[in-house]
């Protein structure tokens, strides 16, 4: 039965934009390392896969891979991925209560209806927009800045974002060696548009061939810029390389340790007789 490996792809999404590289700002991690993969939480794993065949050297199971990106000091992604839509509803219903309550009260003696509306336009915080790759055009996203505890930003223009809770980052393809050589068969799942769920990657690696192979994995970022009068989520590319290491082990018979075939009959000692009592 195939096993199902995971490659979690953690990134410090603001440190790569900064530096515009993901050397010493990425790092990776496998289910591996009790088989064998090498340098875990570096941007250098090798990736352990131990593959089957069978006693005449045939290939008895294929593994399959599970690429999981995110990002580091942002939202983890076990929330809904619905999370950020969700906060931004709630936030928008808070404001219209607020004013709600203002309308009630602004006949009262002593409200601040200035500074009470200045303060609850604070609180609604700022659109961000991204484009389209299927239109090919702005669109809002129904996302509000965030800071890294899920707190809405209010930012103007040109303001700086403190502690900005950025965008989770895309692998956008895996190639390189291991897929050239058939070695892996990378497949995609989910949906390519930021403004919708995101996508991941997962390959079947193809172990009877055993050896160290590289992979590339093409992962694209977003950075929030200031253009055209709005906040706009920008993407930006970039490249990083990995290996994997692939073993090839005869497949055994969990009971007996040796090949597949017939369970062997075992001699098991006789139960004891019961003697009977006569009526």
């Amino acid at each position: 039965m195939s096993q199902q490996l995971a490659i979690i792809v953690l990134i410090d999404v603001a440190g790569a934009l900064q530096d515009r590289t993901l050397k010493d700002n990425l790092y990776l991690f496998d289910n591996m390392k009790l088989q064998g993969s090498e340098h875990e939480g570096t941007g250098h794993l090798v990736t352990a896969i131990n593959g089957t065949h069978w006693r005449d050297g045939s290939q008895a199971d294929e593994q399959v891979l599970n690429w999981l990106p995110c990002s580091l000091g942002s939202i983890p992604p076990t929330v809904p991925r619905n999370f950020h839509v969700e906060r931004a509803r709630a936030n928008d219903q808070e404001v219209l209560d607020e004013l709600v309550d203002l309308a009630d009260r602004s006949g009262t003696a002593g409200t601040d209806v200035v500074g009470e509306l200045n303060r609850i336009r604070a609180k609604i915080g700022t659109r961000t927009q991204v484009k389209s790759a299927r239109q090919g055009r702005e669109l809002h996203t129904g996302h509000k800045v965030m800071d890294i505890t899920g707190q809405i930003v209010s930012a103007e223009s040109g303001d700086a974002i403190p502690a900005l809770n950025n965008r989770a980052p895309i692998i956008t393809n895996i190639t390189g060696e291991a897929v050239d050589k058939n070695i892996i068969y990378p497949a995609l799942y989910g949906s390519p548009d930021l403004v919708t769920d995101g996508w991941y990657w997962s390959a079947s690696v193809a172990t009877g061939t055993p050896g160290t192979y590289s992979y590339a994995m093409e992962i694209q970022l977003h950075e929030l810029v200031w253009a055209s009068g709005a906040w706009r989520w920008e993407s930006v590319n970039m490249t990083h390389s990995s290996r994997i290491k692939v073993a090839s082990y005869p497949k055994r018979n969990g009971f007996t340790k040796a090949g597949m075939g017939l369970l062997p009959i075992v001699n098991l000692p006789a139960f004891p007789e019961v003697a009977t009592q006569q009526a």
